[in-house]
């Protein structure tokens, strides 16, 4: 072996550095391997939702993000409003992936993880005690890796889920939509701009530093991936599908793709995970993939540190597969259905369609379930039985005694537990977990008690009002979310 991990990590996009950040800031040693030889300055995705922004938040970064972007509280075509949503961020973030990665990329450094650039996985092994991983440099010289667990952040084409020979079923869900990064002549007034007239398609979302990115789709000119892409047509869908092309010139990047609907059956196999694009993909429409691919990664990175540190069970990484795979098929529905509605509906039925899309969007409880679903606020995950409501429910921010945010105490990356000022709690209860959980209390009156995980989830809560009894039932939740062990765990032993 030429040099052992806790975790290797396939693949530096966004949920791959996350996940390198939250493993190095837990003590978890980590290398990235990334096929790419330094940062990409062209991306695909642009749009980072409200509950992205939240797990953002609670590592310090979602200030930063915003300062790159620019905050959009509608999603246009249908006019979503995000306005009211119930979180400091009530807008979609429209930023180049590129400033996701570079903020992800500096914290997880600054930890200490290592990223390996333009090094490729070869191939994948397993075996009862870890992975082996071979990768290849750029100059040919070869080395094999050993981790404990691997995770594969590697894309559509993962060769960490085909060195598994797990499927990827699915469908194509649209083929040639074309992109672009250019410059325009006349922005329009309102952006980001949408139109779809049945056959043909455009968005034209500006990032904010003069570069707008285009997207369009010709029903009638579909060709394969490889084909070389023609402003002059980008211009000509965007003047059929939106009324003009707004002088669009000097593009720094044409590119076509297509779109599928795709989902792995399992997303961990032993002792390897498949994190984002290598787990599910879906159509572009509603812009959740960069999100459900991070939120992946949050998911998993304090469950990994969990069992590397010996405070909890194997099986707690099985909780990944059972909360986060009924996500990517919600996800995958969710993205179907508005793209099918967008790019199927025949151009005489256009007006009806939009029309009748946004007579159902102004009845308030339909517009609040829809904007939770694509911003991401409404995920949970199923609690066990007999479990308190709150359990598996995502964490709303609140202030603290203390003068902080809730979010900002989730930023050591501990379980948070929230008490009641009265009764208090005797700080003897929680002292032998003190290593891993933070004990705080909020500002306002409550009558719960509230287990918040790293990844700004609810654990477990009461509403117990006797001292003794709410003590024992604190004492009881330590011991099952947060084990014993307060002690560091040993680096991986050589194999």
């Amino acid at each position: 072996m030429d040099s052992e991990n806790d975790v290797l990590i396939v693949g530096a996009g966004p949920a791959g550095l996350l996940l390198a950040g939250d493993l190095a800031e837990s003590g978890v040693s980590c290398t990235v391997v990334e096929r790419r030889a330094g940062e990409s300055e062209l991306t695909r995705a642009f749009a980072v939702h409200a509950r992205t922004m939240e797990q953002l938040d609670a590592r310090g970064l979602a200030d930063d993000l915003l300062k790159t972007g620019i905050r959009n509280p509608v999603l246009q075509f249908l006019k979503i409003d995000l306005s009211r949503l119930p979180t400091r961020y009530p807008h979609v973030l429209v930023t180049p992936q590129y400033n996701t990665e570079r903020l992800l990329r500096k914290r997880a450094l600054a930890h200490g993880a290592q990223i390996k650039t333009a090094s490729e996985v070869t191939a994948l092994r397993q075996d009862s005690s870890g992975v082996d991983v071979d990768v290849r440099a750029a100059d040919g010289t070869q080395e094999t890796l050993r981790a404990a667990y691997a995770v594969g952040a590697d894309g559509r084409n993962s060769i960490v889920r085909r060195s598994l020979g797990l499927p990827f079923p699915g469908r194509s869900a649209i083929r040639s939509m074309m992109l672009a990064d250019v410059r325009l002549a006349t922005p329009p007034r309102k952006p980001p701009t949408v139109g779809a007239v049945g056959d043909a398609f455009a968005l034209i979302v500006p990032f904010g530093d003069g570069w707008f990115r285009v997207m369009a789709w010709n029903r009638h000119h579909q060709m394969a991936d490889n084909t070389p892409v023609d402003l002059a047509e980008i211009r000509a869908v965007a003047q059929r599908a939106l009324g003009s092309d707004f002088g669009m010139h000097d593009p720094r990047w044409l590119s076509r793709f297509h779109s599928d609907e795709r989902q792995s059956p399992r997303y961990r196999s032993g002792r390897v995970f498949l994190v984002g694009d290598a787990a599910h993909v879906h159509s572009p429409a509603g812009g959740m993939g960069l999100n459900t691919s991070i939120q992946d990664s949050a998911n998993l990175g304090w469950k990994l540190s969990a069992v590397l540190h010996d405070r909890a069970a194997n099986d707690l990484l099985d909780t990944y597969q059972t909360e986060r795979h009924p996500v990517g098929r919600r996800v995958l529905r969710m993205s179907g259905a508005l793209l099918r509605g967008v790019l199927t509906t025949p151009r005489a039925l256009c007006g009806l369609r939009d029309f009748s899309a946004r007579t159902v969007l102004r009845i308030p409880p339909l517009a609040r379930r829809v904007s939770r679903a694509i911003s991401g606020i409404d995920i949970a995950y199923a609690p066990p039985a007999g479990a308190h409501p709150l359990v598996g429910r995502r964490a709303p921010d609140f202030l603290l005694s203390d003068g902080r945010r809730l979010y900002e105490a989730l930023r050591t990356r501990k379980f948070v537990l929230v008490v009641p000022v009265t009764p208090a709690l005797s700080p003897s209860v929680t002292e032998p977990w003190s290593a891993q959980v933070e004990v705080v209390t909020p500002t306002g009156a409550t009558a719960k008690a509230v287990l918040v995980r790293p990844d700004a989830y609810i654990a477990w809560a009461t509403s117990e009002q006797q001292p003794e009894r709410r003590a024992d039932e604190v004492r009881r939740a330590l011991a099952r979310w947060c084990g014993t062990d307060s002690s560091p765990r040993q680096q991986l032993s050589s194999q």
